[in-house]
């Protein structure tokens, strides 16, 4: 194994402490992930554009930092890669659709800026589901990301090419954005760590928005320690963006460190009641059911906890989300960026025909899907009918959330029913799609955190199960303080290559051994 092999996967802790010894470099490591990218993306297909040039020369800043004895945190050095929903100045941001095909925007998203603030050198824009509407990265107009767990199955989704970049090694850091599991659902069957924030924890500005009152940034990694690094880096509040929480980000480093001690001595942990059993695979609920063990071996009191609102997240989230969604696609009109087709048939076209021809052109079966569901749903007539009912059901969902916080620290539940399946096989069928995300999409209603750790593999067919956890709104530190304990016991119990971070390379034909 090379050096290079051997730099690519290690966790972000260890790179950042390899840096800070002088053990390695920025541009030794960055052009280890380049080359690794070389390898395998070919097979794996998590990226939509690398930047090698741009990369490698913010490596080289990140060393000189170093030697002057001034980084310019933890993380300076350590590459990392973005989901294309968040602008990067100087970078194509697509979204994953071809209306936004060569869009380069003047300007960076919160996140990348702090991320280029903290050193981080940007390998590049990962792939992802249309204006991340998906469950499985195969709605991306410019073709699907495969788990490279098996090259035939979906990496989940919206941002699966974030989380398969992490999973083959490619990068060691991602940033994902979750509206309805996006993060946390391609981390379960990747066997990456995946973390939503509590809403306004991150900033939006820059996000392009599937959903406003859903969508959230955050980490996508291998260790829970390494999510808590990059969270701390992006968090925060953001008077650019009017959703932005003011308020100090608690100590999620800190609760990391101390979780990995694997004392969980007074935490109460609920279990969802409505969050399994009938309609999850039989191995996922196995893996999940070892997992609560591990807990209670470690000294946590575990209880079941009812969300009786639960069993109406997804039927309410597939009436709010499109219903934003119609609003905030309705800027891609041709006139000011982006793609403009001109009709065929139709001499001196107006605005309009352009616009239909543009939209009818530039975006894909789903991104329509979803447009005609909300722009149905707002409608005159409808909307009380539909729109309205939807957030006193969400209303309802929050209730639950605070009751069930009343008994517990921490509720847990699977992270997806099901582990990663054949690429094609649901995409014929959009409701068995939207019901991947029955477990995640609770905690968006909410603005809840939640975070998805690797829980072993399912044994009917070796795939990666997730483990979710969820935590009251502000209270991110004890995802991190549970994550990191269950994954300490995990380690200690099943071994390292159970979590995910080994045998991937004979699954990816590329590879040269």
């Amino acid at each position: 194994m090379s050096a290079g092999s051997d730099l690519v996967r290690r966790s972000a802790a260890d790179l950042a402490d390899a840096l800070a010894s002088g053990e390695t470099t920025s541009v030794e490591l960055t052009r280890a992930c380049l080359d690794r990218i070389a390898q395998v993306d070919g097979a794996v297909h998590a990226f939509l554009h690398v930047d090698a040039e741009g990369a490698l020369a913010q490596a080289a800043a990140s060393d000189a930092r170093r030697a002057a004895g001034r980084p310019a945190s933890a993380l300076d050095g350590v590459p990392i890669a973005v989901k294309d929903v968040l602008a990067t100045e100087g970078l194509p941001t697509t979204c994953g659709s071809r209306i936004l095909e060569g869009w380069v925007p003047p300007y960076d998203a919160t996140v990348v800026a702090r991320l280029r603030a903290a050193g981080l050198p940007i390998l590049g824009k990962t792939n992802m589901d249309e204006f991340a509407m998906g469950s499985s990265t195969e709605h991306s107009a410019y073709g699907p990301t495969h788990n490279p767990w098996d090259l035939d199955r979906i990496p989940g989704g919206s941002g699966g090419g974030s989380s398969a970049a992490v999973a083959a090694f490619e990068a060691p850091l991602a940033i994902g954005t979750d509206t309805g599991g996006s993060i946390r659902q391609p981390g379960a069957v990747t066997g990456t760590v995946g973390v939503k924030p509590t809403y306004g924890g991150v900033s939006r500005y820059g996000l392009v928005a599937l959903a406003n009152s859903l969508d959230q940034a955050g980490p996508v990694t291998r260790t829970v320690l390494d999510a808590a690094l990059l969270h701390e880096v992006i968090g925060g509040h953001d008077p650019k963006d009017s959703t932005s929480i003011d308020a100090p980000l608690p100590a999620l480093v800190e609760a990391a460190r101390q979780g990995a001690a694997a004392d969980l001595s007074g935490v109460r942990v609920g279990v969802v009641r409505e969050l399994g059993g009938e309609g999850y695979q039989a191995g996922v609920q196995q893996r999940f059911d070892e997992a609560v063990q591990l807990l209670v071996g470690a000294g946590a009191e575990v209880v079941e906890v009812s969300c009786p609102s639960f069993v109406h997240a997804l039927a309410a989230y597939y009436l709010i989300m499109p219903s934003e969604a119609s609003s905030n696609l309705a800027r891609f009109d041709a006139m000011r960026y982006g793609l403009r087709v001109l009709p065929e048939t139709i001499d001196n076209p107006s605005a309009e025909e352009v616009m239909r021809a543009t939209r009818d052109a530039g975006f894909g079966d789903e991104a329509k899907r979803r447009i005609i569901l909300g722009t149905y749903a707002l409608s005159s007539g409808y909307y009380e009918a539909y729109y309205g009912q939807a957030q006193k059901v969400r209303t309802l969902i929050s209730r639950d959330f605070e009751a069930a916080f009343g008994q517990a620290d921490v509720l847990v539940s699977p992270t997806a029913p099901t582990t990663a399946f054949p690429i094609g096989e649901k995409l014929d069928d959009p409701l068995a799609m939207y019901l991947n995300d029955i477990a995640t999409i609770p905690a968006n209603l909410a603005g809840v955190p939640g975070v998805s750790v690797p829980a072993g593999l399912a044994p009917e067919d070796g795939l990666p199960v997730g483990f979710q956890v969820l935590a009251p709104a502000l209270a991110d530190d004890r995802l991190y303080r549970v994550g990191a304990a269950l994954e300490a016991l995990l380690e200690k119990e099943w071994g390292r290559p159970l979590l995910g971070l080994d045998k991937l390379d004979h699954r990816i034909p590329e590879v040269t051994r």
